[in-house]
């Protein structure tokens, strides 16, 4: 079975989705699973470089208060699933692109799924601007790629037309929101939902067709 990920890398909910996820998988060792990352860009108009990450988050919450409290919130979700916020410590609301760049790299490498990982972490625990390239090849290594390759993707524009295909793909099948999960192609569970949810999506998704798309 493929279960596509719909995501961004700077969504805090996707990442405490993908813990569940994860422990849904865990729950079902004698399935056959392949994860396909599909790359999704809450905001894909930010500048290169990103933004001020306080601004962003005022503009789009109103105020900061406000924000907070959605913070705080995700701090104790993460928690549950063994996962570190430290909204604090964000400096710049990133552009993902290069970011999704690197997973769909990693994803030919069978290293998808350990790309996005990293790249979580250094956003949310660590407060790193995943708009730097030599926090995205440190994201490589630490997935176990090549650092020297991955600079070298990174001066390129390989993958950039795969970015944009999945954004329109994403809108196709409308989906406005992350995470979206597609079990088999077919049975779509949107937001992150909890470990039980996840795991019944798994039980009742039909296996993936062998052509694939």
């Amino acid at each position: 079975m493929t279960v596509d990920v719909y995501a961004d890398i700077a969504c805090p909910w996707c990442y405490v989705g993908r813990a569940r996820l994860k422990q849904a998988l865990a729950r079902r060792p004698d399935l056959d699973v392949t994860l396909r990352w599909r790359p999704f860009q809450l905001q894909p108009n930010l500048p290169p470089e990103g933004r001020d990450f306080r601004s962003a988050i005022e503009e789009k919450f109103g105020d900061w208060a406000r924000a907070k409290q959605m913070f705080e919130r995700v701090r104790e979700m993460g928690a549950a699933e063994g996962l570190a916020f430290d909204f604090d410590a964000i400096d710049v609301a990133p552009n993902t692109a290069d970011a999704h760049r690197l997973v769909l790299w990693g994803q030919d490498q069978n290293a998808g799924d350990a790309v996005a990982t990293a790249l979580f972490r250094a956003i949310f625990s660590e407060g790193r601007n995943v708009t730097e390239p030599e926090v995205l090849v440190d994201c490589a290594a630490d997935a176990g790629l090549d650092a020297e390759a991955a600079r070298a993707l990174l001066d390129g524009d390989e993958y950039a037309e795969a970015v944009r295909e999945s954004q329109h793909r994403a809108q196709q099948r409308g989906i406005t929101g992350v995470p979206c999960y597609v079990f088999g192609q077919e049975h779509a569970v949107m937001g992150a939902q909890s470990v039980e949810a996840l795991t019944e999506a798994l039980d009742a998704a039909p296996p993936t067709p062998s052509a694939t798309e």
